[in-house]
């Protein structure tokens, strides 16, 4: 059997640990190496003179490096303004044109048949029509050339999958969504219903003839969707001979999920819809405007008329306006279109669509190439930094190389405009320099270490200014010792 607990490890080979030892000597050689790495990029003070283009040169130098700080902090910026427009995730509001028309088969007056009152019993085709529901950005280019009666472009949306179509018949299925790619009718949408205003002989109620709903969770707007959930043409086929008036009702399709307010909510924050995020902020905006918060907590706030009508109390919790706001939201009502379906010889003549504008919500049109810039860089952007950082690395060591020329030429122009006095300057520095090193440094009057090191009546301690630093120092501890007693 196994023993139970820890188990002993296998030691190393010698092999191993030469390697562990070789990658630990390798990471230190490469730590001392960037610790090494020169990072000014400043030209040393004095050193316009001495540059064999003269003092132009080092002005030059200095505004590229000051335009180069204004760049580097106007594309931080602009960086942070992208992160802050991603997160707030702004939508835009354009216009939806939906097209609703119908055509008919075998109805009575398609038939060979001249008068409608003869009957002709060996015909087994039953009249029918057929709705198609369209609609398209008005913004779109697609649109501006529209043509409806053109049966080429009809064959080119079948091709493209732009058709849903909700009869028995094989569905074709939708082109994948391609980078930029225009956004589709379904895609503003979670669900469409089709009800009559009669009831058919024989029901009880409204019907409905026909239900579309988009599949669980779907993004709004997202690409490579099912074609169940991705189509900008909409068409169901029912028997039928006789006009029909019909609702759409078309369930909007948004992220985050927008919300019909409560009367109560409304008077707060003066809208009739809005997010559970956006109906929390103007609450909260609306607390600290009036003054409301306590004084001493924060995290409270008093009622006013309108806050007690919407959380039903004379208090309330900053952290659980979410939780009071949350029952006064309820769904948005649907968009209703309504459509009389025209079976009639006289309307297909010469059919018209009936043209409804919707306004809908889209994702701000930057916001992909945003997302592509922050996480998918150019390569060749990136090539840039590499290559601009090797640059920098190059500029640091020419600077630095240029502090140490300046610092040999002041050494060597000082010393041979005054050899003696320089020399005995650097020596007095020197020592100067090695004595803060040994902690031999000058203390208590100029006096250097080895005097405070003699004895003797002749010596520092004798001074009146050694007394006195020693009386002060017992008086101290006198104070400290007679305190304690106390």
């Amino acid at each position: 059997m196994m023993s139970a607990g820890p188990h002993p490890q296998v030691p190393m080979t010698a092999a191993q640990i030469n390697q562990q030892h070789y990658q630990a000597q390798q990471a230190n050689q490469r730590a001392k190496i960037r610790s090494r790495k020169p990072t000014d990029k400043n030209l040393p003070d004095g050193i316009d003179e001495l540059l064999v283009g003269g003092p132009d040169l080092a002005v030059a130098y200095r505004k590229l490096r000051d335009f180069e700080r204004r760049l580097d902090a106007t594309m931080t910026r602009k960086k942070l303004d992208i992160m802050d427009s991603l997160a707030r995730n702004t939508k835009h509001y354009r216009k939806l044109r939906i097209w609703i028309t119908n055509t008919v088969e075998d109805q009575y007056w398609q038939t060979n048949a001249t008068n409608i009152d003869s009957f002709d019993f060996s015909s087994t085709s039953e009249a029918t029509y057929r709705v198609t529901i369209e609609g398209r950005l008005l913004d779109d280019p697609l649109d501006l050339d529209k043509d409806k009666s053109s049966g080429e472009d009809e064959a080119d949306k079948e091709a493209d999958g732009d058709k849903m179509d909700t009869d028995d018949k094989p569905q074709q299925k939708a082109a994948p969504a391609k980078p930029g790619q225009r956004t589709r009718f379904a895609h503003f949408f979670k669900a469409l219903t089709v009800e009559p205003d009669r009831p058919k002989p024989g029901t009880q109620g409204n019907e409905t003839i026909v239900e579309w709903k988009k599949p669980d969770k779907t993004p709004s707007g997202a690409q490579n969707l099912p074609a169940i959930a991705d189509f900008d043409e909409f068409a169901f086929k029912r028997p039928g001979d006789e006009n029909l008036n019909i609702t759409i009702n078309l369930f909007r399709h948004e992220e985050p999920e927008r919300f019909a307010v409560s009367p109560e909510l409304a008077d707060i924050i003066d809208e009739t819809d809005a997010t559970l995020k956006e109906a929390t902020l103007a609450v909260y905006e609306y607390i600290k405007l009036f003054n409301l918060q306590e004084d001493e907590e924060t995290r409270n706030f008093r009622c006013d008329d309108y806050l007690k009508k919407l959380i039903g109390r004379d208090m309330g919790t900053i952290g659980q306006l979410p939780d009071y706001i949350t029952p006064h939201l309820r769904p948005l009502p649907p968009i209703k279109l309504p459509y009389t379906i025209r079976v009639d010889e006289e309307f297909h003549k010469n059919p018209t669509p009936t043209i409804y504008d919707v306004t809908v919500a889209v994702d701000d049109p930057m916001r992909a190439k945003y997302l592509s810039f922050l996480h998918n860089p150019n390569p060749q952007h990136a090539g840039m930094l590499k290559e601009i950082a090797r640059l920098d690395d190059q500029l640091a060591t020419v600077c630095q190389a240029l502090a140490e020329s300046k610092a040999r030429h002041t050494f060597f122009t000082s010393m041979a405009s005054d050899p003696v006095g320089f020399v005995r300057n650097w020596l007095s520095s020197q020592k100067r320099d090695l004595d803060i090193i040994l902690g031999e440094s000058a203390r208590g009057n100029g006096v250097n270490g080895d005097e405070w090191r003699k004895g003797g009546r002749d010596s520092i301690w004798n001074t009146a200014n050694a007394r006195e630093s020693v009386n002060v120092l017992l008086s101290n501890r006198s104070s400290a010792r007679y305190n304690e007693r106390k």
